[in-house]
């Protein structure tokens, strides 16, 4: 298991690329369309999501074969993502949302 990614609710996802992308001029955007972005600064990937579509979360990646069996174990179904990758939520301490995520072929994008 590896840190992914952290996610945050933004009201303009595109103002928040633009943002990042002026305070940090290496931030490199790996995706965007109007509800959701993914960059990477400094080694970090931050996802810009809208409350619509995601809840504010920590994201850890892992593979495929596990994320299968920590669904199974946990009784959750797993959802697929418009970028084909897998995953679940759950409840962390604190009210901290967790996601548990794996990547087509288990490879990080």
């Amino acid at each position: 298991m590896e840190f992914d990614h952290i996610a945050r609710r933004v009201p303009d996802v595109g103002g928040a690329v633009d943002w990042y992308r002026t305070m940090f001029p290496d931030a490199e955007v790996l995706y965007q369309d109007p509800t959701w972005a993914l960059i990477e600064a400094g080694g970090v990937r931050l996802a810009f999501v809208t409350a619509s579509q995601h809840p504010d979360h920590l994201a850890w990646r892992v593979t495929n074969a596990t994320l299968d069996d920590l669904a199974r174990a946990r009784g959750v179904e797993i959802a697929t993502h418009r970028d084909a990758s897998r995953g679940f939520y759950m409840d962390g301490p604190g009210d901290t949302v967790i996601e548990i995520i794996a990547y087509p072929n288990d490879r990080r994008p």
